[in-house]
């Protein structure tokens, strides 16, 4: 029989859990009967009641496996912390803020079942509201500049087999984009609509600087954009300082007058270039900070505790 794993990432998730669990259990009953399961909940340092609710589940079913992080290093990382624990044939990587509909998992574990080594299920549409919905579409859609195989709309909910799982557990990088990574790895790939869901319980903890700096990571990591943004300006800039230069260069040997010739025009270029240099060494910072940030080979995340063996149910990992 073979096992489901269930990886979800948890941060002030109070009062979703537990029907978070008994929806996805559910499907063991009829559509998915013909498989196990197992739970991988990753504590990204809530200050709620999650872990007093993650335990009571461990109480509950011993196939709950639970790992609490020493603080809030973010969703990212406790999904990589999940992923190097899973024992499961597939993966299936959801939130626990129900917005993604269970109902779409037995047709990712039956496209698994059926050779697909990545299952993605995209989002044809949103209800967190107009900016929201504007700044994800934005975001992907320059995504899909240079993945080609990005869906429109994004996802963060998808399955991956054994094989895909040990081979995205190898990649070594540092503010990664996991989307990116799980189309980069080319398995055979199902792709799979559906609509999200508004959040019903808690409210979402992906603050405006949160997504900003998943925007900035998302676009260095996985796109060419902005260094070919940078050579392109440049190069169109110095065509236009040669061309500007010439243009002077006729209109004072057409007209030799010693007065100021343009200054209006002057100051609206020191002023476009100055602000483009500013904007690429701004570029540039942040492509060094990433190469600081890879030297120092500091631990992604921090395990304090685990509930996961039924002998020794509680131990400093």
């Amino acid at each position: 029989m073979k096992v489901i794993s269930f990886l979800i990432p948890v941060f002030r998730n109070s009062g979703s859990l537990f029907p978070t669990y008994d929806g996805i259990t559910d499907l063991f009953k009829n559509e998915l009967k013909g498989f196990d399961y197992e739970f991988v909940f990753v504590n990204d340092g809530s200050d709620d009641d999650s872990l007093k609710e993650l335990l009571e589940l461990r109480e509950k079913d011993k196939r709950v496996r639970v790992f609490s992080l020493s603080r809030n290093f973010g969703q990212r990382y406790a999904v990589l912390c999940g992923f190097e624990r899973v024992r499961g044939d597939a993966v299936v990587k959801l939130s626990a803020d129900m917005q993604e509909p269970f109902e779409k998992i037995p047709e990712m574990v039956h496209a698994f079942d059926k050779g697909s080594d990545v299952v993605i299920c995209y989002r044809t549409g949103r209800n967190d509201g107009f900016f929201s919905d504007f700044a994800s579409n934005f975001f992907y859609r320059i995504m899909k500049v240079s993945n080609p195989r990005m869906p429109k709309g994004g996802f963060d909910f998808w399955l991956l087999s054994k094989r895909a799982t040990k081979v995205f557990n190898q990649i070594d990088a540092r503010n990664r984009m996991l989307q990116g990574d799980v189309l980069w790895m080319g398995f055979n790939t199902s792709f799979i609509p559906y609509k999200r869901r508004e959040r019903e319980i808690g409210k979402s903890q992906q603050t405006l600087s949160k997504k900003f700096k998943f925007f900035i990571d998302g676009l260095i990591y996985t796109s060419y954009l902005p260094i070919r943004f940078m050579g392109f300006t440049g190069a169109f800039f110095a065509l236009a300082g040669i061309l500007y230069a010439i243009f002077v260069a006729i209109q004072r040997l057409i007209n030799p007058d010693p007065n100021p010739y343009g200054w209006a025009s002057l100051i609206v270029m020191i002023s476009v270039v100055g602000g483009l240099i500013m904007l690429m060494l701004g570029i540039i910072g942040e492509y060094l900070w990433r190469i600081h940030d890879e030297t120092r080979h500091r631990p992604d995340f921090i395990v304090a505790e685990s509930w996961d063996n039924d002998e020794d149910d509680k131990k400093e990992d």
